[in-house]
């Protein structure tokens, strides 16, 4: 709002053209009147509030809930008129609720915060004043010059200036923003590239004329225009000269850049979705199920205040003598005393929307999500990590994940690739020691002999070492200068000195592998390449260069060898090279590549040709030609690449692993056969996706994989959906993939998202690849919208995945080697991705059957608390009589009810965690929200009524016809009543969350027969003193006469017997005629569960092992209580946790989800 008026007021225009003009180095022009536009500063804010709009935000984002704008109005209403209950009774607790929502919410905003200024406060260096001044990330500007190190993340988006190179060219790697991992060349304009100093800097003249920020990653128009000597010199400026917030510079000492888009400007930050609150399904079912229970409560008033004037018009009513109107109240309007009274009677009855409910779940939400946290499971030792909870409103959404929406680098992979196998000239061949060895055949030489590779496993490995786009960077090159030899090792390298940069994983890992066997790529200086063939220097002339496309799917390179012939090296897959070989092993390679395949290795093919002069004469001439043609030169070239690469002498193939995390497969079965269905979306290439999708278990090699790429037209995307769709029917074929690129995928999205999500639905596995970050979102988004609604969950490792973090409904960052812009805007944060198994399938779980019993259970009870003051009316002449006193109306949500079903919803366990984990399949037991489904509601909402009924007509009964229940003949009365009632509700309402209870540990004992004797005392002294600080006290006395009469406990007993006998025989009869799978699966968890102990109860809070296993261990061993738990869990086959003999640990299993179970044995 202020911004606007600003801008309104002219004070803050807004942009008011398509382009914006940066001076570098903020040197403004001095002559005429030249106002500069206003930019954004370079802040990075992840966080809701401030401290200036925490408490006006917060209430209102609060008072946005039903319940508390209800008990608001009661409250205010309560102020206003004359009322049966004092205001404090809504007043409280509503302050309560308010107070500790704010304290939580405000503290994950101070996380955010927290967070924010660790990025915002990172130390960068600017050019400013003719020096290099350091300062902080925040206080970059639009126009400052900026010096960014190797190995440093861009702070803003730069335009680049120049680099410590010659030519002026830097190399960066994007993983964190499109997830690719290659490294790719960016460059400066040659007007700038000679300004390597600070001072040549500050001395430079230049204005950079672009675009205004927009999210496409991949385009940037914009020119710089130059003066030099009075002359202005315009060059143009694409995405190859801007550097993006986010990337890292590598194989480069420094560069200096101008930052042109700063802050939440940035290519970077705008790719983040906004910042949203996520609620939970099970806080929409609150809503939906509060608003039933406010139609019962009008009802229930309306009700009453009509029943109220219709007795008064009764003839035989009489106006009572002590309650005698004023003349006041018979001259007032008969329709102000109407709404009076319903208000009355609204207040009186209020208590049936259960305020605390909403603090209870925060505080439930809150505490339990330092379970999380606390699982060792979920600990990640080798990066020292452990799981990370940034929103706890979400627990419970995780058991109810029907979607997961994943990002493939950093978050299935390892980033590592690792060559594995090759086959040269017909045979296999593997990698041991730093040697070749064929297949079948052992390492038998000794280290550090040279190993006899002649003919063509030799030519086979220089193919491999000089085919490539590879770049060097030396890290000490001083040893080089002094005459040291870096090539060393026995095979010709030491890695101390140099580091490999490529375009691609898959060429660093080749390169890499021939290093270590012997032919190392030694120096890249201009169009010279060198070689080390173990330890002899050879030097190639690289003539020309077929870079890789998408469409050839290979890339080549001639050279002129040392003996002065020329030579022709190409590698790509098997479909763009086998075709066009003449010569070779070409049956046996294709054979061998086909089992790499199937071994899930990344595989290419190498071949050769040899020109003889005239050829080679008639090749360059071909290529020169094509390249220095105006008019169709891309077609023109790849003809002439179609015309050199034919002829070709088959050498090989390698075969590499894209290295997957740890469990990755295993965890994509899992979530598979917990009913969730698993996308993988991508900023990578088709071919890698694919693979890597094969080889992590995402496809299946017998799926039938369908594909949508390429498409150029609405039409033609329609009618490939069209023939997508018939051959999913047609085929009977159990399971289909889907693989789609991002082209394809917006246009299927413009027009024909139903097509597309027909295919879609019908497949079990999808692969969207070359994926912009904002297309990840809309993916997510498309789900999200559809008319069944499904609960999606995104997860991703770098910047590019936050849009779809922010989008889906629970969003997961991976604590990886990229930054962690993905785990600061997301709601969880784990290591690695094995561990969402357990995060759903177990956590999930566990926080989604407490809270939907937490819910359902503070309904029950309020509607037991509630509906006894509505049958009193009845035999009160609807006079607003108080069925409880004050003090009980108050305290009963807050104290007397409250902390059982608090640790219930922390502790309990249906099943136990093995099982859930080796049982994936009991995940589908809880979706669809199926616990908070109407039918359930129904089910407790009708018991609450049931026992109401039962509570006040036993007690009516026992006390309707004679009230003399001492043996003096003492007669009890109406606060005698009201306390009988309300004293077998509290047992019954604790004793009935006492039979859902699977789970016990001490805790629970403590809290469910503590609450009932908290309430016994409490009364006892409330009753037995005189309190001078209270006008009236009713209660006096009351409670002890009450306890005096045998009658009284017996009709207790009766009463509570009553209301539980009927659920009992009604679980018993369902669990052995009936029973669900998760009850099935309690039988096979009830012997692990006693694997543990009361010694691990009281170490459950630890965050490691270190004190206080060892404690446990000592004590187990010395009760000689392990040995049994042991036996059982060598006997569990699927189980993957088991005791050894040997292990001085109390449990391999290292969940720290909840307290031990208390066993009389164990204690």
């Amino acid at each position: 709002m202020l911004r606007w008026i600003r801008q309104q007021l002219g004070f803050d225009p807004p942009h008011q053209s398509d382009t914006r003009t940066v001076y570098v180095a903020n040197r403004f022009p001095e002559h005429g009147h030249y106002i500069p536009q206003r930019f954004a500063d370079n802040r990075i804010i992840s966080s809701k509030y401030t401290i200036w709009n925490f408490v006006p935000k917060n209430l209102f984002e609060q008072f946005r809930r039903i319940a508390n704008f209800y008990f608001l109005v009661i409250f205010l209403v309560q102020l206003m008129i004359d009322t049966p209950t004092s205001p404090v009774t809504s007043g409280l607790p509503l302050f309560f609720v308010i107070t500790v929502t704010a304290i939580k919410q405000g503290y994950e905003d101070w996380l955010r915060h927290k967070a924010d200024n660790e990025v915002n406060g990172a130390p960068v260096f600017v050019v400013r004043s003719g020096s290099l001044v350091q300062t902080r990330s925040k206080n970059i500007r639009v126009g400052d010059i900026v010096r960014v190190a190797k190995d440093e993340t861009f702070p803003a988006d730069l335009a680049l200036l120049s680099s410590d190179r010659g030519d002026g060219t830097c190399h960066i790697t994007t993983a964190s923003l499109d997830g690719e991992t290659n490294l790719k060349t960016h460059y400066s304009v040659a007007e700038t590239a000679v300004c390597q100093s600070v001072s040549q800097l500050e001395s430079l003249q230049a204005v950079v004329e672009c675009q205004q920020p927009e999210a496409d990653l991949y385009r940037f128009v914009g020119r710089i225009t130059v003066t030099q000597h009075g002359e202005e010199i315009v060059r143009p400026l694409g995405p190859e000269n801007l550097l993006l917030r986010g990337a890292r510079l590598k194989n480069t000492k420094e560069i200096f850049g101008v930052a042109v888009y700063t802050g939440m400007e940035s290519k970077m930050a705008l790719n983040y979705k906004c910042k949203s609150q996520k609620r939970s399904a099970v806080e929409k079912s609150m809503n939906t199920f509060l608003i039933i229970y406010l139609g019962i409560l009008l009802f229930e008033a309306v009700l009453s205040t009509i029943l109220k004037y219709a007795w008064e018009v009764e003839k035989n009513w009489k106006e009572p003598f002590y309650n005698q109107k004023t003349d006041q109240e018979r001259n007032s309007s008969p329709i102000l005393k109407f709404i009076s009274d319903f208000l009355a009677f609204l207040v009186l009855y209020n208590f049936i929307i259960p305020i605390s409910l909403y603090v209870t779940v925060e505080m439930q939400k809150f505490l339990g999500s330092f379970f999380i946290g606390w699982d060792l499971d979920l600990y990640h030792e080798e990066s020292d990590q452990k799981a990370q909870v940034n929103t706890s409103d979400l627990n419970e959404e995780l058991g109810q994940v029907e979607y997961v929406f994943t990002d493939k680098t950093g978050t299935l992979t390892e980033n590592e690739m690792l060559f594995r196998e090759c086959s040269i000239n017909g045979t296999k061949y593997r990698e041991v020691n730093g040697k070749l060895v064929p297949e079948g055949m052992t390492d038998d030489s000794p280290d550090g002999s040279m190993p006899h590779l002649i003919g063509e496993e030799l030519l086979f490995l220089k193919a491999v070492s000089l085919c490539h786009t590879v770049h060097i960077s030396y890290d000490q090159p001083d040893c080089l200068v002094g005459g040291g030899d870096p090539f060393s090792h026995s095979n010709g390298f030491s890695s101390n000195h140099m580091e490999y940069y490529a375009s691609s994983p898959d060429e660093k890992a080749l390169v890499e592998a021939t290093k270590r066997i012997g032919v190392a790529f030694a120096c890249s200086s201009g169009d010279t390449m060198e070689i080390k063939t173990f330890g002899k220097s050879e030097k190639y002339k690289l003539l020309h260069l077929l870079e890789f496309d998408s469409d050839r799917r290979r890339m080549s390179v001639i050279l002129q060898t040392p003996s002065g012939g020329q030579v022709l090296f190409t590698k790509g897959a098997e479909s763009a090279i086998l075709p066009f070989t003449t010569s070779g092993e070409i049956e046996k390679t294709r054979l061998h590549v086909d089992e790499f395949a199937l071994k899930g290795l990344r595989t290419l093919v190498v071949a050769c040709r040899h020109f003889s002069p005239e050829e080679y004469i008639d090749v360059d001439s071909h290529l020169n030609a094509a390249r220095t043609a105006l008019q169709q030169r891309e077609e023109r070239l790849q003809e002439a690449f179609s015309y050199i690469e034919r002829d070709l002498h088959l050498l090989g193939a390698t075969g590499v692993e894209d290295k997957l995390q740890d469990k990755v497969q295993e965890t994509i079965e899992a979530l598979r056969l917990a009913g969730i269905k698993v996308w993988v979306l991508t900023g990578d290439k088709h071919e890698t996706a694919v693979s890597v999708s094969l080889s992590c278990g995402h496809f299946h090699r017998t799926m039938n994989i369908l594909e949508l790429l390429q498409q150029r037209s609405d039409n033609e995307c329609a009618e490939q959906l069209r023939r997508l769709a018939r051959r999913i029917k047609e085929d009977h074929v159990i399971q289909h993939g889907l693989v789609v690129d991002g082209a394809s995928l917006s246009l299927a999205l413009r027009e024909h998202e139903k097509l597309f999500m027909e295919v879609c639905k019908n497949c079990s596995a999808v692969l969207c690849c070359r994926m912009a970050p904002l297309q990840k979102a809309k993916v997510v988004r498309l789900f999200k919208t559809s008319p069944e609604k499904p609960i999606t969950l995104a997860i991703g490792d770098g910047a590019n995945d936050v849009s779809m973090i922010q989008e889906a409904h629970v969003g997961i960052g991976i604590m990886g080697k990229e930054g962690r812009q993905a785990v600061r805007n997301s709601d969880y944060a784990i290591a690695r991705f094995k561990f969402l198994a357990k995060l759903l399938l177990v956590h999930g779980h566990f926080y989604y059957i407490r809270i939907a019993t937490l819910v359902q259970y503070f309904f029950y009870k309020n509607v037991c608390f509630i509906t006894p003051q509505f049958l009193y009316q009845f035999f009160c002449l609807f006079s607003q009589q108080t069925l409880y006193d004050s003090v009980y109306l108050t305290l009963y949500n807050i104290c007397f009810t409250s902390l059982p079903i608090l640790v219930y919803s922390l502790f309990e366990q249906l099943v136990h965690p093995h099982v859930l984990q080796n049982k994936p399949g009991l995940y589908r037991d809880i979706s669809k929200n199926s616990l908070l489904s109407f039918r359930t509601f129904l089910y407790w909402t009708l018991l609450g009524f049931c026992h109401a009924f039962i509570f006040f007509f036993g007690s009516y009964i026992l006390m309707g016809e004679d009230t003399t229940l001492m043996g003096n003949g003492q007669m009890f009365g109406n606060w005698t009543f009201g306390t009988l009632v309300f004293t077998v509700m509290v047992i019954t309402v604790t004793l009935k969350l006492a039979l859902e209870t699977h789970f016990w540990t001490w805790m629970n004992h403590f809290v469910t027969w503590g609450s009932i004797g908290f309430y016994f005392i409490f009364s006892l002294f409330y009753g037995g003193i005189i309190w001078p600080f209270l006008h009236t006290q009713d209660m006096y006395f009351v409670f002890v006469h009450l306890l005096s009469s045998g009658s009284a406990w017996f009709a207790i007993i009766i009463i509570v017997i009553t209301c539980l006998f009927p659920d009992v025989f009604k679980k018993i009869f369902y669990r052995h005629l009936q029973p669900t799978g998760t009850q099935k699966s309690q039988s096979l968890s009830a012997p692990q569960s006693q694997t543990l102990s009361c010694v691990e109860s009281m170490c459950c809070y630890q965050h490691g092992q270190s004190g206080c296993s060892r404690l446990a261990s000592l004590l187990e061993q010395m009760t000689r209580q392990c040995q049994a738990s042991t036996n059982h869990c060598h006997t569990s086959s699927r189980s993957n946790r088991s005791w050894s003999d040997t292990e001085n640990s109390y449990s391999n299993d290292r969940s720290i989800l909840t307290l031990s179970p208390i066993e009389a044995t164990h204690c």
